[in-house]
């Protein structure tokens, strides 16, 4: 009985063919839309999470001033070079600890000129923000403690600087001096932020002192803890430190900031989930229109049918047959509407990811969710039109028109 109602069921749907598309177009649209919206913010979380692992491996900011913006630094003192040496000798559990300075400048190699950031640090600097080098070398202690004029650039500065060509044992003009690139690093691209991570030159801390901000002041401290280490007891000891160093009361707030990247990592994947899982919700709506379409058809089919029907419960077919029939039918309809979706959601996301440069993360679980979840409304919406088949009696079936 079971093959005979699937073939029953696959003729009727074949017979119809457009009707029977556009029944299931809303099923179509419905599956391919949830996958489609789960797929991209599943790369968008996992974009956000590779973004701000690149910033450095169990990196913790410290700034001054209560706020991390630009301007949070404006009426709290910036540390200094004893801080950074404080933080190194009395905390522990500890991989590297980088001091930084910035400045913006206009860097000139014989007829180009290109505006970049300027990073004055430490060698601590490449632990703790996981970066690499793709040729050259980091500046050595005699170097940083001379403040001499070598730098390492990013690719962003190689490109629009040297034409892609290696610039190591090139010289880089900026302002009133001449810094020799002894290294090249490799690229990591745009931050979670937007920012163009390549667009750096970095320089030993005491050069960028001396001879661009003019002060001793350190304006951001780049903490990398050992994995397995209490990220929390870190920022704990780092607090209670930097409050006794900066002699701030018990009744007073702290004048600095210590920021975990970790945490800012859950709040963006946190923020994109919700709005994932909004934009599926509304997504799914679709789902249930397009159940309601196929509901609507088979009762239309059903009504089209009733001479049909009559004569098979005449001749002796059970209500159950023509149950099973006119319910495989629907969900035949539906389930292919899914598999459709699937095969359109596939594509969609696949060319979107591209366009949107997020990773392609492929998801059976939503897929075989989205495809269940189609064909569970072909057997919802789709009973209703069976039973009333199943119940037709014969002899008015018969005299149907």
């Amino acid at each position: 009985m079971g093959w005979t109602t699937i073939l029953l069921a696959l003729r009727e749907i074949r017979r119809n063919l457009m009707r029977s598309f556009l029944t299931v177009l809303g099923i179509v649209i419905g599956v391919a839309a949830v996958i489609t919206m789960v797929t991209l913010g599943n790369g968008a979380t996992q974009s956000v999470s590779d973004q701000i692992t690149s910033l450095g491996s169990n990196l913790v900011m410290l700034r001054p001033g209560q706020r991390m913006g630009h301007d949070s630094g404006s009426t709290a003192p910036n540390f200094k070079v004893d801080d950074v040496e404080a933080i190194k000798t009395q905390i522990v559990s500890l991989n590297a600890v980088a001091p930084t300075v910035g400045r913006s400048a206009v860097l000139v190699v014989g007829t180009k000129n290109w505006t970049s950031s300027i990073t004055g640090t430490n060698s601590d600097f490449f632990v703790a923000g996981n970066w690499s080098l793709a040729e050259g070398r980091i500046f050595n202690d005699s170097e940083e403690r001379s403040g001499k004029a070598v730098c390492i650039v990013g690719a962003t500065v190689q490109h629009e600087l040297f034409d892609q060509n290696s610039p190591v044992g090139e010289e880089i003009r900026i302002k009133q001096f001449s810094c020799e690139v002894i290294g090249l690093l490799a690229a990591k691209g745009q931050s979670a932020m937007g920012r163009d991570q390549d667009d750096v030159v970095v320089m030993p801390l005491r050069t960028v002192q001396r001879r661009l901000t003019g002060s001793t002041d350190v304006t951001t401290i780049l903490i990398s803890v050992k994995d397995g280490a209490s990220t929390d007891q870190v920022i704990d000891d780092l607090t209670l430190l930097m409050r006794e160093r900066r002699k701030i009361s018990v009744d007073e707030d702290d004048n600095f900031s210590v920021l975990d990247t970790k945490e800012i990592a859950r709040t963006l994947s946190g923020a994109i989930g919700t709005m994932t899982a909004l934009l599926g919700a509304v997504a799914a709506v679709s789902l249930l229109v397009g159940g309601i379409g196929i509901m609507n058809i088979m009762l239309v089919s059903v009504t089209e049918r009733t001479r049909e029907i009559g004569i098979r419960l005449a001749i002796g077919a059970l209500e159950k047959e023509v149950l099973m029939q006119f319910l495989t039918e629907a969900v035949a309809l539906s389930a292919c509407g899914g598999l459709i979706g699937i095969l359109l959601a596939a594509i969609a996301c696949y060319g979107l990811s591209g366009l949107l440069e997020l990773p392609f993360t492929f998801d059976p679980g939503i897929n075989l969710l989205a495809f269940g979840f189609s064909a569970a409304i072909g057997v919802i919406f789709g009973f209703v039109p069976a039973r009333r088949a199943a119940r037709l009696d014969p002899i008015d079936a018969l005299r149907h028109e």
